[in-house]
């Protein structure tokens, strides 16, 4: 039997591993590094070979852990915490003279808030770089965060108290009609609503749930006839006249002008907040971004955000 030398070895190889372990495929996984398929099976392949033993089963349905590559992999994710550790470390050395702040966030506010935000830290502290990856749910911004895969993570109040939170906005809720419906007024009434189908974000969203329960005080049947997770998708699907859509407003932006608007019967809002993992280990640069999130922050009488577009 040969012997293992973990000299041949190479982190690309771990992060493979790590990957396809995750991704359950192997061109998913090569998307998320950024690499060729073929790059990301021949370390893998690599990695089999020097080990000695088969740690994925390969298939029509993708890539499935055998016993000993669920082993070998929680590993390798030890060698990528320890990793990402020393990083830390290293960060914490340099201060605000270079680092990484990591963001995970869902799409409206990386449209719409972020933006203006990293621009402004970008001018004062050139050399820290920012990364952000956009996300569905809070829940998936709730893992990352757990996971140590990001920093600061961007999320519908409240969540688990395992993370310190900040309230920066409130973002109300609008009700999108198809361009040929007519209404008696700005404020849409539940009988009026009730006459459409309507298009909502899936249950598993944390921004649904509680938007269901409010809809559930309308006293009228409503009709719900689609739903999707894409906030562009329900956009189209109202201006082919499909059904009416109930979104927060920024998730609506940009709305299309011939598209009409109109606020619910009772006001209804979601809470976005930002979020960092209690008792985390936070470099400087990290703390820098959270001061500028805060002072940015400043919610005014109407619930505006100054950094949003107008």
């Amino acid at each position: 039997m040969n012997e293992i030398n973990t000299r041949r070895m190479k982190l690309s190889q771990i992060q493979a591993l790590i990957a396809v372990a995750d991704c359950e495929n192997f061109s998913e996984a090569a998307l998320q590094l950024e690499l060729s398929q073929s790059a990301v099976s021949h370390a893998i392949a690599s990695l089999e070979t020097e080990l000695g033993v088969q740690l994925f089963h390969r298939g029509r349905h993708g890539a499935q852990l055998t016993p000993v590559g669920e082993r070998v992999v929680s590993h390798g994710r030890q060698i990528a915490c320890t990793l990402e550790m020393m990083v830390k470390e290293a960060d914490l050395e340099k201060g605000l003279q270079g680092g990484q702040v990591r963001i995970v966030t869902f799409r409206s506010v990386a449209t719409h808030i972020l933006p203006g935000i990293i621009a402004k830290f970008r001018s004062c502290f050139p050399k820290i770089t920012v990364s952000i990856t956009e996300v569905y749910y809070t829940r998936a911004v709730e893992e990352a965060l757990r996971s140590g895969k990001a920093d600061i993570g961007f999320v519908s109040l409240p969540i688990s108290d395992e993370f310190e939170t900040r309230e920066i906005l409130r973002d109300k809720y609008v009700v999108l009609l198809p361009p040929t419906a007519k209404l008696s007024s700005a404020k849409i009434t539940w009988k009026e609503l009730a006459a459409y189908p309507l298009i909502l974000q899936p249950a598993e969203n944390a921004c649904s749930v509680p938007l269901r329960k409010y809809l559930t005080t309308s006293g009228f049947p409503l009709n719900i006839a689609y739903e999707l997770s894409e906030d562009s998708t329900i956009v189209s699907m109202v201006m082919q006249g499909l059904g009416t859509a109930i979104l927060p407003r920024l998730a609506a932006e940009p709305i299309p002008t011939s598209l009409k608007v109109c606020s619910l019967p009772a006001d209804f809002e979601r809470v976005i907040g930002v979020a960092v993992l209690r008792d985390g280990l936070l470099i400087p640069a990290v703390f820098a971004f959270l001061d500028l999130v805060k002072s940015s922050a400043e919610v005014d009488s109407d619930g505006d955000f100054p950094i949003n577009p107008s």
